[in-house]
């Protein structure tokens, strides 16, 4: 009796696995700490500069550290769940639904109607969003689709240039620094220095290189990117690169009338988060997006959480064959060292240089 019941348990696996049901999302859950009882939602969905390495990471220093409940989605391969960089499909991002903050790292998605539906609803809702790096142009959308005006490119005026510019504050401008080559010191501005945001942050350095950014009139800048000509902190300014800037925050109106706090930055990549300094700045900015300011400490524990084994970020260059679940737990380590690396891919030349 008990192997028929077991049986019929594996039985029922096998036919929701074969019915396209995927699996749990990987969650972090946090327990005390100030941020107990607030969940945030993470979506990792670039194709180069290896979310899926920093946003776990940041989540578990976010729950283990801080008591967040994180959840964190990947884009999948919908047959064999494995994570996919960019491809465009992420299961259980309904998470979305209950999110008291969202940290958004994608890049030139089109996701199916029925996952985006869940992602303007959160817009819709004036939900609050941090936006890493790509995040200025996340969706490749066609502009006649039904989610459409989210395109980087959409050319109509009431949605003009999509999520980046309309909810982020800016689209994809262009490089500004030669990634690899140029690092990014982000230099704070003096307006902005009392900001809850850099509380404890004095010098932050991004090994990404920059890009070029005007943003919305109403944001506040909090940091100058300036490109460096070579990739360690104390590098020389790159001959002829100006400093943009780098980091800012803002404001946007959902539909339903409710404001929500955006919190942008053009770096991010996973070995970005090796910095002190940078890595303080985004947990900072968690808890200012997330209303939570009066709780940000100069002192905030940032550290790692688990073994943090960031890849040099590139096009392809990811693991290959991990799943979400292969990240669960505090000490399993991101990414799994035995797992191969996708060759390299060249990315298309980019025009819009400034």
């Amino acid at each position: 009796m008990k192997r028929n019941w077991v049986m019929s348990i594996i039985g029922l696996w096998m036919v929701l696995g074969s019915a396209g049901v995927a699996a749990p999302p990987l969650v972090y859950e946090g327990s005390d700490g100030p941020g107990a009882g607030k969940h945030l939602v993470f979506l990792a969905g670039d194709h180069e500069y290896r979310s899926e390495e920093s946003l776990p990471a940041l989540a578990r220093i976010l729950a283990k550290h801080h008591g967040f409940r994180c959840t964190v989605l990947f884009t999948v391969d919908p047959k064999t769940e494995e994570i996919v960089p960019g491809c465009n499909h992420m299961p259980g991002i309904e998470a979305l639904d209950t999110a008291d903050l969202a940290l958004v790292f994608l890049r030139f998605q089109n996701f199916p109607d029925a996952q985006m539906k869940h992602f303007e609803s959160y817009i819709n809702r004036g939900g609050p969003i941090i936006g890493f790096r790509t995040s200025t142009h996340a969706f490749k959308i066609p502009h006649d689709a039904k989610y459409g005006k989210y395109d980087y490119r959409y050319a109509a005026a009431e949605f003009k240039n999509g999520f980046g510019r309309q909810i982020l504050g800016e689209t994809w401008a262009g490089h500004h620094g030669k990634n690899h080559v140029m690092s990014t010191r982000l230099d704070i501005v003096p307006a902005s220095k009392n900001h809850p945001i850099l509380s404890g942050v004095t010098k932050p350095w991004a090994q990404a290189g920059a890009y070029w950014t005007d943003p919305m009139p109403d944001s506040q800048i909090l940091a100058m990117a300036q490109a460096l000509q070579g990739m360690t902190p104390d590098s020389e300014p790159a001959e002829g690169k100006a400093a943009c800037p780098g980091v800012w925050v803002r404001s946007y109106k959902g539909r339903d009338g409710k404001t929500g706090r955006v919190f942008s930055t053009t770096c991010g990549a996973s070995e970005d988060l090796l910095d002190d300094h940078f890595r303080r700045m985004i947990i900072n900015a968690c808890f200012w997006a997330a209303g939570m300011e009066k709780d940000i400490r100069s002192d905030l524990e940032i550290a790692f959480v688990g073994p943090y084994l960031p890849a040099t970020y590139r096009m392809g260059g990811y693991r290959k064959h991990v799943k979400p679940s292969d990240l669960a737990g505090w000490e399993s380590p991101i990414m799994p060292q035995d797992k191969p690396i996708a060759p390299p891919k060249k990315r298309k030349k980019n025009t819009n240089k400034k």
